[in-house]
């Protein structure tokens, strides 16, 4: 008993028997299968094919342009109900904030159909607006992810920087541009990280509502779906390198920005 010791390096064990059986083990799948073809031999046509296909950069740019346009639509709407909830006097506002967030506790399903019901009875055929009714399907989906950081940045603010300003002389419009704005963009990097990346892939939404347009994650299932399994690994680790690269550069971007708001101070 006196050999055994306890070192805190061991708790985290179990967090590597998980990273090691759940990502880096399918990781290396998922590269084996895209790197070789039908018989398993090594190749590169997998990659060549996806930059050759119109079909695949296609529906890549259809991706693109559904999830920036969810962002954007999420990030109007957020970021008002946010800073009203994190800078205004109300009472039980908290109470509001659960309203928001209650939905997620809601079965994705349930909810999607419910929207899909409400569509019907303002469009008749909702199968006529794919995008929009696939934008309006995502922004209802992943609008409390991009409240919750905006709600968290706003709540922290210092007050007295916002004092300050404006006994130095700036009205309201110039203290929100020049000190809420700038000390809020961790929130916003955070949120739109959160909504852009998934919103690539989350075909789920586009099904359910009619939307017959492929995006990244419905073309990866449809090349899985009829065993074309070096393919789909190889599209699914671009798109893995893709939001790596986001991420990257949203990750940059704060802290670079959380250096000069530094600096200002």
């Amino acid at each position: 008993m006196k050999g055994l010791r306890f070192s805190r390096s061991q708790l985290c064990i179990p967090y590597a028997v998980f990273l090691i059986l759940f990502v880096i083990a399918p990781l290396v799948v998922i590269v084996y299968y895209a790197f070789t073809n039908g018989e398993g031999q090594f190749t590169f046509d997998n990659f060549i094919n996806f930059f050759a296909s119109t079909n695949t950069l296609g529906t890549l740019l259809y991706s693109f342009s559904l999830a920036i346009v969810t962002t954007l639509v999420c990030l109007v709407i957020a970021y008002p109900t946010a800073y009203i909830l994190a800078r205004s006097n109300i009472r039980k506002k908290y109470v509001l904030l659960l309203l928001f967030i209650l939905p997620m506790w809601i079965n994705f399903t349930l909810r999607i159909t419910a929207l899909k019901e409400i569509l019907s009875l303002f469009e008749g055929n909702i199968s006529s607006y794919p995008f929009l009714n696939s934008v309006i399907g995502m922004t209802y989906d992943f609008l409390p992810f991009m409240i919750l950081p905006l709600y968290t940045s706003l709540q922290k603010l210092d007050n007295s920087l916002l004092e300050a300003a404006s006994d130095l002389g700036a009205n309201k419009l110039t203290v929100f541009l020049r000190v809420t704005l700038p000390l809020s963009v961790p929130g916003i990097i955070s949120g739109v990280t959160m909504v852009l990346l998934p919103s690539m892939t989350n075909y789920v939404v586009l099904d359910m509502l009619y939307n017959s347009t492929y995006i990244m994650g419905s073309l990866i299932g449809s090349y899985f779906s009829s065993y074309d399994w070096n393919n789909g690994s190889m599209i699914s680790l671009i798109l893995l390198i893709i939001i790596f690269i986001v991420t990257l550069v949203t990750n940059r971007f704060s802290d670079k920005d959380a250096n000069n708001r530094g600096a200002i101070l």
